[in-house]
């Protein structure tokens, strides 16, 4: 709030302004609080605190200690080497002043924690030291499935040093989450969930956490980024945040300023192992579904398209005629799931996904897994450069994966390329499908199409992974079964002045993807 100017202010403010050389009238201006407004400092701009003391002790008691005891430990750590807080206990920090102090406080607590008359610790049985937060005073806890991953046994830790102990009510891997339950003899102080989709990058955030097994810490820092893919799971949206996340962190909560829970603390990238500036947390928009499933059925159960995807990128959108890379290209349809009798074919591309919009290939996964199995859905794909609208029943991502469990694909050889050469384009050699040739690299039956036989290793092919044994099945959605269908496909191209065109590659075992290689 701008301080009000009094006559002696206004006249002192004049004064001092004129001695340095400001105009009398922007001297005036100035003085009487007419300065433009700040340009970083919009109205709706969250204000930095003068303390997030209130906000720590309002929110302290509701987060824990997780301990954990497991038959056969296991290191885990976050994204680049840190972060993590389930696995083998806690090392203390090196490379510090207070390595002594780390060194004999481990010592004391591996000696409390030996049981009497043992000279070593128990080979069978280790534990380790996560965090959690309560979100429903009966007694519901949330932390990371990485915390509590291969446990015996899990015990709470309240602030107050209650210890409880908890039983597992459901996780779920993908997005690292797991839902605990314990019974406490009266009510437990709990958090709500915010809306992560509303907290801006610069925002101030909290984390609360129990680091190197100390104690509850707090951190605070601000959203650095969002949307952020770390390639821990299918799912990956995480937050950025430069408050300090160490191991032990996991599992905790990052709160907004007004004290909700706007993610799951998982993992930091840290070439050494302790905070770098650089943490990620699991949104509370990606979460919360999975803990509602969690808490109802014990299990997730996640919409199932039965397509397998890949990005779009500016060489596929253009041989598309995309106009821009968006959307999730169907680089394959699972027979048996949901998308095959909804009219979906490989060579589309998903641009909208019940009324939502795709905008890139990792979107799809998210935005279907949140869908209800069962839930008819408008699907918008482009195909030959033109919108088309379907609709699809969706059916559960659990049966689909029990399906493809039975699956399975051989190895491929590594031969010499036939003598049979007929044709020869985009850096590679190719050759008519026969009976030879689908011996020599283990083609399957089903897979048809025009072999590579040989690969210039500097040719964009090359560079898109393509290789000996691969076979063309298509190019610009147009089926090939000779060498000099190739020729023909790229001369079309080349004529209708596409810059790329598209091909549908397939590996012996009949696993196809799109592939974007330059018109010659």
């Amino acid at each position: 709030m701008r301080k009000a100017v009094g006559f002696q202010d206004f006249n002192g403010s004049f004064a001092v302004a004129r001695r340095r050389g400001i105009s009398a009238v922007l001297a005036l201006a100035l003085a009487a609080g007419f300065a433009a407004p700040a340009p970083f400092a919009p109205a709706h701009a969250q204000g930095r605190p003068d303390t997030f003391a209130d906000l720590a002790s309002a929110v302290s008691d509701a987060v824990v200690n997780i301990s954990v005891s497991q038959a056969a430990p296991e290191r885990r750590s976050g994204a680049g080497g840190g972060g993590g807080g389930g696995g083998a206990a806690p090392t203390p920090p090196r490379g510090t002043p207070f390595d002594d102090m780390f060194e004999e406080l481990f010592k004391r607590r591996q000696q409390q924690q030996q049981p009497p008359g043992q000279t070593e610790r128990p080979q069978r049985r280790s534990n380790s030291l996560g965090s959690g937060f309560v979100i429903d005073p009966s007694g519901v806890i949330i932390t990371n499935n990485h915390v509590i991953e291969g446990a015996s046994e899990v015990t709470v830790i309240f602030n107050d040093g209650q210890r409880l102990k908890a039983e597992i009510v459901g996780k779920d891997a993908k997005v690292d989450i797991a839902v605990l339950r314990v019974t406490p003899a009266k009510p437990l102080k709990a958090v709500k969930f915010g809306d992560s989709d509303k907290v801006r990058v610069g925002d101030w955030v909290m984390a609360v956490g129990n680091p190197f097994g100390l104690g509850g810490t707090v951190t605070v820092g601000i959203l650095s980024a969002r949307n952020r893919n770390i390639n821990q799971g299918p799912y990956d949206d995480y937050l950025q945040t430069d408050a300090s996340i160490n191991r032990g962190n996991s599992g905790g909560p990052l709160f907004n300023t007004a004290g909700d829970v706007v993610g799951v603390n998982t993992a930091i990238y840290s070439p050494t192992g302790g905070s770098v500036g650089i943490g990620f947390a699991s949104p509370s928009s990606v979460i919360q579904p999975v803990i509602n499933q969690l808490l109802q059925f014990g299990e997730t159960r996640r919409g199932w398209l039965g397509v397998r995807i890949q990005a779009v990128d500016d060489q596929i959108a253009e041989s598309l005629g995309l106009g821009r890379a968006r959307g999730a290209l169907v680089a394959g349809i699972d027979d048996k799931g949901p998308a095959m009798p909804a009219g979906i074919r490989a060579g589309d591309v998903i641009v909208r996904f019940d009324g939502q919009d795709v905008r890139s290939s990792t979107d799809l996964p998210r935005i279907v897994a949140a869908t209800p199995v069962g839930k008819e859905v408008s699907v918008s794909v482009m195909r030959g450069g033109k919108e088309e609208n379907l609709k699809v029943t969706l059916g559960r991502l659990e049966d689909g994966e029990r399906q493809a469990a039975l699956g399975g694909g051989g190895a491929g050889v590594d031969v010499k390329p036939p003598a049979n050469v007929v044709q020869k384009a985009l850096g590679m050699e190719l050759g008519g499908m026969t009976a030879a040739l689908r011996k020599q690299y283990n083609i399957k039956d089903t897979v048809n199409g025009v072999v590579v036989t040989s690969i210039d290793a500097n040719s964009p092919a090359s560079e898109k992974r393509v290789q000996a044994g691969d076979v063309i099945v298509e190019i610009n959605q147009q089926a090939v079964k000779e060498p000099g269908d190739v020729l023909t496909r790229m001369a079309e191209a080349k004529k209708q002045g596409r810059k790329s065109a598209l091909l549908l590659v397939a590996n012996a075992q009949g696993e196809v993807r799109f592939v974007a290689l330059p018109v010659e």
